[in-house]
């Protein structure tokens, strides 16, 4: 393994934050909604995420939506892991993929949620979070792809039966993070604490923080009684 020393390479991870910011700031949504002649930030609850999309346009739109977010939040990262898959940190047993892939993924959900060229008012974050750890667990074994793609079935599941769809996608992206937290906590269980360790748990911490309150206005809709429930079964009719 390669030694990358962070203090002679700290731009290397500027010029990620940077173009991953921009990525994450290109909304699909919008793209295909003004593709059928409309708006989606005009249309439904005015969120151009997955959730409205499917609402306003079908399942089978919502779908398309969903797999383009999850695909703008993983690709990144996973281009990232290849780069960097043969270093680690000087000094350390960290290695330098584990960290990029999700400080990529949270500079995209950033830009989603947070996009200049939406006025800072994007979406939520929960297609392309839901990607991107689908996309970076097989990065760890490949064979996680199936169990991840599992999970995500888990969830469809989940709102189709409770019509919770928030809810469902927000427990999603915390049980991926468990998930994660669990294999690199085993991963490095023998080595001492150090600041790139830290910041890989902060990462993830922060992409449930970005995810969770985003959606603080469907939860309190959801704690009062009163958010919109989402039937899967009507939207599949829906063309």
């Amino acid at each position: 393994m390669k030694q990358f020393d962070f203090s002679q390479n700290w731009w290397q991870f500027l010029i990620m934050a940077v173009v991953c910011y921009f990525i994450g700031c290109f909304n699909f949504a919008r793209a295909i909604s003004r593709f059928k002649k409309r708006d989606i930030v005009k249309i439904g609850s005015g969120n151009p995420g997955t959730m409205n999309m499917t609402r306003e346009f079908g399942l089978k739109i919502g779908v398309i939506t969903f797999l383009c977010d999850a695909c703008k939040g993983g690709i990144p990262a996973v281009i990232s892991y290849f780069l960097y898959r043969d270093y680690l940190f000087k000094g350390t047993l960290i290695s330098v993929s584990d960290v990029t892939r999700y400080f990529c993924g949270v500079c995209v959900i950033i830009g989603h949620i947070f996009p200049v060229t939406m006025n800072f008012k994007g979406g939520k974050g929960i297609a392309s979070t839901l990607g991107l750890f689908w996309f970076c667990l097989p990065c760890d074994w490949g064979w996680w792809a199936l169990i991840a793609f599992g999970c995500l079935v888990g969830i469809v599941l989940f709102i189709f039966f409770t019509e919770w769809g928030s809810l469902g996608s927000l427990l999603g992206v915390t049980g991926f993070s468990v998930i994660q937290m669990v294999i690199f906590i085993r991963r490095y269980a023998n080595l001492p604490v150090n600041a790139y360790l830290v910041c890989l748990y902060l990462l993830i911490l922060a992409l449930n923080l970005l995810t969770w309150c985003a959606h603080r206005a469907n939860l309190a809709r959801l704690f009062s009684g009163e958010e919109r429930h989402t039937s899967i079964r009507k939207l599949a009719k829906k063309k």
